[in-house]
């Protein structure tokens, strides 16, 4: 086994100033030739793979920090750390960076970082000068302490030179021991001062002075100098609150020591950080990125402590779920897991996936499924707390978790129908937590995140599921609320007529906009699903009762959720709509706005312009035909004529085609007859037919002769039969003077179809047909200015 001195994990600085876990390995320092020095390296403890090979360089700053972790920058922007398992291993590797370095490993930084405006005076300091002289720690020097603390911040060279001085010489301790001092003689003026040299003491942003500051015994002093701001009349009471109203509550008893220790220390140095420092400047900003270090690796620390405490967890989640649990104890139990998923999002995503493996193990959504039901409602907030983090993590666990329901148990306990009565019977007047769980159950039916493996489809199975054992429930209140009238069977099928039971309570309105939302969701996107459910449940002609509304945010919801349906440009959705006559509470609410230019006035004529635009045939014909007197008076937009002209033009071609079909029955009748005529000269054409090879090869005179002879009707025979010769196609006319009829036949690129097309015979169709052609060409060259417009 490896040894756990050397195991490590590798952090790296991101853009935001955060730290992200490149992995865990084991550390070692070794010569490597390619680098031509001894180089830093760790090899991953779960493949062997080099996660870290960086070379000790002796110009670079290294930093020792809470004992276990060093950090250093190996270019511009880019921070590395090292979180070593153990002390000595944290000291070990220090040594090598020192020796490496000739560096006194006593000390926490191995080189003075050198800011780059300052690189150019940099030979004007003595060489002397090591460290910042501080004045005695005494009374009556506090303001020159306060003064030159100050006064280094705005250099990166002399910060660093106070931060090895106050550590060298214990001066932290000191000057809290002055606090005490001053506190006892209330002596304001020394305390504003102590005031300005913690503050400027943290914003040194150096690990070693926080070790010391945040300490069990000095962490009270510094947060009672921080009490006494000179911008305030009277001090603030931090230290009562920390001591007095913050308690700490062990759900569970925690016997590890170290880890109580490192809880409470994160908790105030938290405090601290969000509550007593004023917000940083825009120049102060990076002046506590190590103190959100120091907090992030506490939070890290406290996490993998607990989950690696599997005794720990079990109990917290026995009791979470046990009905003797008192209701109180159950609501700290609960506000501790909270509190303890709240922490892991400082943990990487290969980490984090770790931990929620583990709460899924431990039983966590068994668990929250009983808690979301209960009365309590602080015990319900922070349930859904606990919910909404699962389901933003890992959206595939949760509903695998549902699936697996319904072989357990019934349908009103499965959890995604309690998330959906939780959100139903939410009390709050602005429905903050239905809001929350119906963004939750987006995500869970989401297409968009739901994986297809191999050997299943998650989509598949999960919607099914959704629409069978869920939907109804969610629709429930929507279909409460839009009942049909007690005397709806006196109306024929097809009417619109429902008694319009719209709630005027303004939080059941909220609750139906937000159930309309999720359902419009649905048909943009489960497509096959929610069709079946809204035909099978005449769902559209139930929403549509909303749109009496007195609440317009309903109304606009409830004609969103139709505009979805049309946009799909689906015709099964069209012949529903048709057949239900559902336009008609949509032009009910268009007439009883009356000429009032408002948001639903738009959004209704917005819904015709569409289907005007993208030429829904069918819905134009059904509007035209049922409602056009309504809303022929409507001119200030051209939306309703433009419809009327889409409407007439479709007409004025459908007669066309049927005149057209009616000529070509025609024509065929008569061409058969004509070509039952020739049949008598089938010998005849058969010689043609020989005589025509023979004549292949006569000149192009003949061939312009007979064509001549043909279009003056006079070749030589009583009846004159000829075939229309295509004039771009090379063509062979044969004469037979025995025979009563002369054919001519064309030889296009083409196969022929044997069709007796008479040529000599004009008939008033034909004509027709050429005027036809003549003026679609003409159409076609027009300017579009000169084109009839649709919407006139």
């Amino acid at each position: 086994m490896s040894d756990t001195r050397r195991r490590v994990k590798v952090y790296t600085l991101n853009e935001d100033r955060q730290w992200d876990d490149r992995g865990t390995g084991h550390v070692s320092s070794t010569f490597v030739e390619r680098l031509k020095g001894i180089s830093l390296l760790v090899r991953a403890e779960s493949d062997g793979s080099l996660l870290l090979e960086s070379k000790i360089s002796p110009n670079t700053a290294y930093q020792k920090q809470q004992d276990t972790l060093i950090v250093w920058s190996e270019a511009d922007n880019y921070d590395l750390a090292l979180s070593f398992q153990e002390k000595a291993g944290c000291d070990e590797i220090w040594e090598k960076i020192c020796q490496v370095q000739g560096k006194d490993p006593a000390l926490d930084i191995t080189q003075d970082p050198i800011d780059e405006s300052e690189e150019d005076h940099f030979e004007e300091i003595p060489e002397t000068t090591h460290l910042v002289e501080l004045p005695p720690c005494e009374l009556g020097r506090l303001e020159e302490i306060a003064d030159l603390v100050t006064s280094v911040l705005s250099s990166p060279i002399r910060r660093e030179k106070l931060a090895l001085a106050l550590m060298s010489e214990g001066y932290i301790k000191k000057l809290l021991g002055l606090f005490r001092v001053c506190e006892d003689l209330d002596n304001r003026e020394g305390l504003h001062h102590l005031y300005e040299i913690v503050r400027g003491v943290l914003f040194l942003n150096k690990a070693a002075l926080f070790e010391v500051m945040f300490s069990d015994d000095c962490i009270m002093d510094v947060v009672g100098c921080l009490e006494y701001d000179p911008a305030l009349v009277q001090p603030k009471r931090h230290r009562e609150f920390l001591t007095k109203t913050a308690k700490f509550k062990e759900v569970i008893p925690i016997t590890d020591s170290e880890l109580r220790q490192k809880i409470h220390q994160t908790y105030r140095v938290q405090y601290i950080q969000d509550i007593i420092l004023p917000t940083p400047s825009v120049f102060e900003e990076n002046f506590l990125s190590t103190l959100t270090s120091f907090i992030f690796f506490n939070k890290v620390e406290i996490v993998s402590m607990l989950q690696e405490d599997e005794k720990f967890l079990t109990e917290v989640f026995a009791q979470l779920t046990d009905e003797a649990t008192e209701e109180s104890k159950r609501r700290e139990l609960v506000n501790f897991v909270k509190e303890f998923c709240a922490f892991s999002q400082t943990l990487q995503p290969q980490n984090r996936d770790a931990f929620y493996k583990t709460l899924a193990n431990l039983g966590i959504l068994p668990a929250l499924e009983i808690v979301m039901g209960m009365d309590d409602l602080q015990v319900r907030a922070a349930a859904i707390d606990i919910f909404s983090y699962l389901v933003e993590f890992s959206p595939s666990m949760v509903r695998e978790f549902v699936m697996q329901e319904p072989q357990q148990t019934e349908d009103d306990v499965l959890l995604i129908n309690v998330v959906i009565k939780q959100m139903i019977c939410d009390s709050d007047p602005e429905l903050g937590g239905a809001v929350q769980l119906m963004g939750l159950l987006r995500t869970l039916i989401d297409p968009e995140n739901m994986l297809a493996s191999t050997n299943k489809t998650e989509k598949t199975e999960f919607l099914s599921f959704f629409y069978k054992y869920c939907m109804h429930v969610l629709t429930a209140p929507l279909l409460a609320n839009t009942a049909h009238d007690k005397n709806s069977k006196d109306h024929p099928e097809g009417s619109a007529k429902i008694n319009p039971v719209c709630p005027d309570n303004f939080q059941t309105a909220q609750l139906l906009a937000l159930i309309l939302e999720l359902l419009t969701f649905c048909v943009e996107h489960h497509t096959y699903h929610i069709k079946t459910y809204i035909m099978n449940k005449d769902l559209l002609r139930r929403v549509l009762v909303l749109m009496n509304s007195k609440h317009t945010f309903l109304a606009l919801c409830a004609l969103r959720f139709m505009r979805r349906i049309i946009g799909l440009k689906d015709e099964y959705y069209n012949r529903y709509i048709i057949k239900g006559n559902l336009f008609e509470p949509v032009i009910n609410a268009l007439l009883d706005n009356g000429t009032r230019y408002n948001l639903l006035n738009s959004a209704i004529i917005e819904l015709f312009e569409f289907i005007k635009v993208e030429d829904i045939k069918s819905l134009i014909a059904h509007i035209v035909d049922n409602f056009y007197k309504a809303l022929e008076s409507i001119e200030y937009v051209q939306t309703f004529k433009g419809l009327k002209g889409r409407y007439e033009q479709e007409k004025d071609r459908q007669s066309q085609k049927l005149n057209r079909y009616r000529r070509d029955a025609r024509s065929m009748d008569e061409d058969e007859e004509l070509w039952f005529n020739d049949d008598d000269d089938d010998e005849d054409g058969e010689a043609v037919e020989r005589r025509m090879d023979e004549d292949f090869s006569d000149s192009y005179e003949k061939f312009m002769e007979a064509k001549k002879g043909a279009a003056n009707g006079a070749n030589g025979a009583n009846n004159g039969k000829s075939a229309a010769i295509p004039a771009a196609s090379p063509a062979v006319t044969s004469s037979n003077s025995s025979s009563s009829s002369v054919k001519t036949v064309a030889l296009p690129a083409t196969p022929v179809v044997k069709t007796a097309l008479v040529g000599l015979v004009d008939y008033p169709d034909d004509e027709d047909e050429e005027e036809e052609d003549e003026e679609e060409e003409e159409q076609q060259q027009q300017s579009p200015r000169k084109r009839p417009r649709l919407s006139s």
